[in-house]
C-alpha cells in the first residue's frame, strides 16, 4: 500500500508539472503572472533541474520589475543549460534592468554582464534577430569602458540588414539619431516601414522619434498609422497608447488602442495584460472617470498584486 501511495504521488507531481509545462508560456502571455508564478513554483519544485521553468520564472519576474528575483532564476536556467541563446539574452536583459536603478560602481559590473550575456546569446545563435538587436543597442548606449562602441553597433546593423532588413534600418536610425543626424534617422525609419510593408511596429518607432524630437503632431500620425497597419507585434497597440497618454495627447485613441489589445486573442508576454490596465486605468483617470479607472487597476492587481504602482493609484483615486 505504501508503494502504491508513493507511485500515485509521482504520478501526481508529474501530471502537475506537465500542466504548469503547457500552461505558463500561456499565462505570462496573457499577464496573468501571479498565476504563471505559482504555476512554475511547482513545477520548479517538482523538477528542480528544469531550465525553461527557471526561465520562465525569471520572465515572471522581470514583468514585476523584481529583478534580483529575476536574476537568480535566469542564472539558474543558463547554468543548467549553458548552450540555449534566449536563456543568456534573457540573464542579460535582467541585468540590464537592474543596471538601470543602480549606483554607479553596480551598475557598471552589471553592464559587463550584459554585454557577455548579449554577446554569448549572438554567439550561440546569429540569427537570434532579438539578441541582435538588444546588442545593438548596447553598443550603441554603453561606454567604451563596458564594452560600448558606435561602430560595434554598426557592425551588427549591417548582419541584421540581410536577416531582418526593418530591424536593421531601425538600428541604423538609432545610430544616425546618436550622431544627431535627424534627417538620416527619420529616411531610415521610414525605410523600416517600407521594408516591413507597413507594420505597427515600424510606424510605432516612428512616432517614438517624433515624440523624442518634440514632433507632436507627426507622432499622433504615426500613432494612427499604428492602428491601422498590419500588426506584426501586439505590444505595439500598448506602447502607442503609452505615448499618447505620456504626451497628454488623444486620450480617447489611447483609450481604444489599450481596449483593443486587452479584448484581443493576441496579447504577448513584452505587453502583460495587467500592465494594460493600470494603463487603461491611468487613461480613465485623466478622463475624469475614477470609478472606472479605479475597476482598471483592481483588475490589473488581480492579476499582479504585487504592482505596487496600480495598488498607489487605486488608493489615489479611493480617497
Amino acid at each position: 500500500m505504501h508503494m502504491l501511495r508513493s507511485i500515485l504521488f509521482l504520478l501526481w507531481i508529474s501530471s502537475v508539472a506537465a500542466v504548469a509545462d503547457d500552461a505558463a508560456p500561456s499565462l505570462l502571455a496573457q499577464g496573468r503572472v501571479d498565476e504563471a508564478i505559482h504555476a512554475l513554483r511547482g513545477q520548479i519544485s517538482a523538477s528542480p533541474n528544469d531550465p525553461e521553468a527557471h526561465n520562465l520564472l525569471c520572465r515572471a519576474y522581470f514583468a514585476l520589475g523584481e529583478w534580483d528575483r529575476g536574476i537568480s532564476n535566469c542564472e539558474r536556467a543558463v547554468t543548467l543549460d549553458p548552450r540555449n541563446s534566449r536563456y543568456h539574452l534573457w540573464l542579460g536583459r535582467v541585468y540590464g534592468e537592474k543596471a538601470d536603478k543602480a549606483n554607479f560602481l553596480t551598475a557598471a559590473g552589471l553592464a559587463k554582464k550584459v554585454h557577455t550575456e548579449f554577446e554569448t546569446a549572438v554567439q550561440l545563435n546569429p540569427d537570434n534577430v532579438d539578441a541582435r538587436t538588444d546588442l545593438a543597442e548596447f553598443y550603441l548606449e554603453a561606454p567604451g569602458i563596458v564594452g560600448g562602441g558606435r561602430d560595434k553597433a554598426e557592425a551588427q546593423a549591417q548582419t541584421l540588414a540581410s536577416i531582418d532588413p526593418a530591424k536593421g534600418h531601425w538600428v541604423v536610425g538609432r545610430i544616425a539619431e546618436k550622431k544627431k543626424d535627424l534627417a538620416a534617422a527619420e529616411k531610415e525609419y521610414r525605410a523600416a516601414i517600407e521594408s516591413s510593408h507597413g507594420s505597427a511596429s515600424a510606424w510605432l518607432h516612428l512616432a517614438q522619434f517624433c515624440k523624442r524630437g518634440g514632433r507632436l503632431a507627426e507622432m499622433d500620425d504615426a500613432v494612427h498609422h499604428v492602428t491601422s497597419a498590419p500588426l506584426d507585434q501586439a505590444d505595439a497597440l500598448v506602447d502607442a497608447a503609452n505615448l499618447l497618454l505620456d504626451t497628454n495627447r488623444n486620450l480617447p485613441e489611447a483609450n481604444q488602442l489599450l481596449r483593443r489589445y486587452l479584448s484581443s486573442a493576441s496579447k504577448v508576454e513584452q505587453a502583460p495584460a495587467f500592465k494594460a490596465h493600470y494603463l487603461l486605468g491611468t487613461v480613465l483617470e485623466k478622463q475624469g472617470d475614477r470609478q472606472a479607472a479605479a475597476q482598471e487597476y483592481r483588475t490589473a492587481l488581480a492579476l499582479a498584486k504585487s504592482f505596487s504602482v496600480a495598488q498607489e493609484a487605486l488608493n489615489r483615486v479611493n480617497r
